[in-house]
């Protein structure tokens, strides 16, 4: 099993902090660690040393902190650069790592907070389905949200724009693939990014459920503390999540 963290994107909404730092290392616990290093940390925890890591923006910071967290946490993080990251959106950025995905991997986006219990939800159910994504069935939806529909657990919708008093949970951006979903996730993405460069990695699961995959969502748990840090509000309420935790 092998780790993804997806940590390509500028993080406009953060500037000034953004300026030079990708958003994955603004700090977020009160021992200085980052966003990248709790994701870094999480894996380690359950067993993922070998993790590859899509860069773009600012890259060079986190080409700098890559020793310290190898050494801080026994993983190896393989660099991917994504030279498409200021023009192209995320679908891009897993296709770049399929490979990773053919030898079964736990993706993890690199703005996203969240405890360890999440990972160990998502690989408890390992097995069950080509594609498991983490979906947060307790909290109430709003606009931003990646909302989803399901089908007895099976994923048949998953877009920002669905009504919220319709979608059953928002996926939170951690998904388990078997090896096995490597080559029809990878040509879902494909078609997906040929299509439109602008579209989400979510909108391939989408492509590939259209196409008979099977993505099944796993509950994270009631009232789990986690966020997605995408401005200067959600960087204070990332600070007070993990103050609360034994970490």
């Amino acid at each position: 099993m092998h780790g993804i963290v997806l940590a390509a994107g500028g993080g406009t909404r953060l500037r000034p902090l953004t300026d030079a730092l990708p958003k994955t290392l603004l700090v977020v616990t009160n021992d200085g660690r980052s966003v990248l290093e709790l994701a870094v940390a999480n894996l380690a925890e359950v067993g993922i040393t070998d993790i590859a890591v899509v860069t773009g923006h600012a890259h060079g910071a986190i080409a700098d902190i890559a020793p310290t967290l190898e050494k801080r946490h026994g993983v190896t993080l393989d660099l991917r650069y994504n030279d498409r990251y200021d023009t192209w959106n995320n679908a891009y950025s897993v296709w770049l790592v399929r490979d990773v995905i053919a030898r079964g991997a736990l993706m993890v986006n690199g703005d996203t907070v969240h405890p360890v219990d999440v990972q160990r939800r998502l690989l408890a159910a390992k097995g069950s389905a080509p594609v498991l994504i983490a979906v947060d069935d307790d909290k109430r939806l709003g606009e931003e949200e990646m909302k989803l529909h399901l089908d007895d657990g099976r994923m048949v919708r998953i877009n920002k724009a669905l009504d919220p008093d319709t979608a059953q949970g928002e996926y939170i951006g951690l998904t388990l693939f078997a090896p096995e979903s490597a080559e029809p996730v990878g040509d879902a993405l494909q078609a997906t990014f040929e299509r439109d460069p602008g579209l989400y990695y979510e909108d391939g699961f989408q492509e590939f459920a259209d196409r008979g995959g099977e993505v099944r969502a796993v509950p994270i748990g009631e009232q789990v503390p986690w966020v997605e840090v995408d401005d200067h509000a959600d960087l204070a309420r990332a600070k007070q999540v993990t103050a609360t935790w034994d970490i």
